[in-house]
C-alpha cells in the first residue's frame, strides 16, 4: 500500500444499460467492478488490458467526465468531490490517443496551448504568450509552429501540442490514454522519451493507459492489468511482465516481440 498517494481510487464500480435494438430489453454491462488504483507522487503507473476491459471508463471517471456508481476517489488527500470542476482540472489533465481530433482545427497552436490558462483566468497578454512559449520549448516545439494550425503539423508534433496544453496548468497527474497508438513506431519512441523526461523534470505522476505492454514497460515502473472491468494483476513491471501470475497477462505480454527490462 502506498503511503499518502497523490491519487487513491477505491472500489470503483460503473455499469451501463444498453439496448441491442429498438424493442430489445436493456442489458446491464459492468464496465468497472470494484476497481482500486493508487498512484504515488512522481510515479508512472501503466494500466493495460484488451479493448473493453474498462480502462477508458476508469480514465473518464478520474477526469470527471463520468461518475462511478460506487466507490470513492481521494486526490492529494482530499475526497475528489470537494474539488470544483476547474480545481480538479488543474490537478489532473489528459493526453488522448488521437492528437488531431483533440485539437481545434480552426485555432492556431498558440491559442490551443493557451486555452487552459485563459479558461482558468491565470494569465493574459504578454505573460500568457511567455508561458506558452516556455511550455512549447519544454516539449520540443519550435516557436515558429505556434502560429500554425493543427493540419500543418505532423502527428508527433500534434501530440507534443496536446502534451503542452495538458502541462501548462502545471497538473500533478497526467492521464495518458493510448498517447502513442496513432503514431509511427519511430515517433512513438520520441513521445515516450519526452514523457519520461518531463516526468523527471517536473515530478509528474502518470497513469498510462495502453493495450501494448511494451509501451507500458518503457515508461512505467508499476503495472495494473484489467480484464472485463476487474483488476486481475498488479505489481512491478518487471514482475508482472517477467513472471505473470495470470494467463491473461501472459497472453498480453506474448503479443509483443520483446518487453524491455528495467535492469
Amino acid at each position: 500500500m502506498i503511503a499518502d498517494p497523490i491519487l487513491a481510487a477505491t472500489n470503483l464500480s460503473r455499469a451501463f444499460r444498453l439496448r441491442s435494438g429498438l424493442f430489445a430489453q436493456a442489458q446491464s454491462i459492468q464496465a468497472l467492478d470494484g476497481v482500486s488504483v493508487t498512484i504515488a507522487a512522481g510515479e508512472a503507473v501503466g494500466l493495460a488490458g484488451e479493448s473493453g476491459s474498462g480502462k477508458s471508463t476508469l480514465a473518464a471517471i478520474l477526469l470527471g467526465l463520468d461518475r462511478p456508481d460506487a466507490g470513492n476517489i481521494q486526490l492529494a488527500g482530499r475526497d475528489i468531490v470537494e474539488y470544483g470542476r476547474l480545481a480538479r482540472a488543474r490537478m489532473i489533465q489528459p493526453v488522448f490517443q488521437d492528437p488531431y481530433s483533440s485539437l481545434n482545427p480552426r485555432h492556431r497552436i498558440h491559442d490551443i496551448i493557451a486555452a487552459p490558462l485563459v479558461i482558468h483566468s491565470l494569465a493574459t497578454g504578454g505573460v500568457l504568450s511567455q508561458k506558452v512559449q516556455s511550455i512549447a520549448d519544454l516539449v520540443g516545439l519550435g516557436r515558429s509552429m505556434l502560429q500554425r494550425y493543427p493540419h500543418e503539423l505532423s502527428g508527433g508534433q500534434r501530440q507534443r501540442v496536446a502534451i503542452a496544453r495538458a502541462l501548462i496548468l502545471e497538473p500533478r497527474i497526467v492521464i495518458c490514454d493510448e498517447p502513442t497508438s496513432a503514431l509511427d513506431v519511430s515517433v512513438q519512441a520520441q513521445i515516450l522519451n519526452l514523457l519520461s523526461d518531463l516526468q523527471s523534470e517536473l515530478g509528474l505522476s502518470y497513469l498510462l493507459i495502453s493495450h501494448d505492454l511494451a509501451v507500458v514497460s518503457q515508461l512505467c515502473t508499476r503495472a495494473i492489468i484489467m480484464r472485463e472491468g476487474k483488476l486481475v494483476e498488479e505489481g512491478s513491471v518487471d514482475r508482472v511482465f517477467g513472471q505473470p501470475q495470470e494467463a491473461y497477462t501472459a497472453r498480453l505480454r506474448d503479443a509483443v516481440l520483446e518487453v524491455p527490462s528495467h535492469g
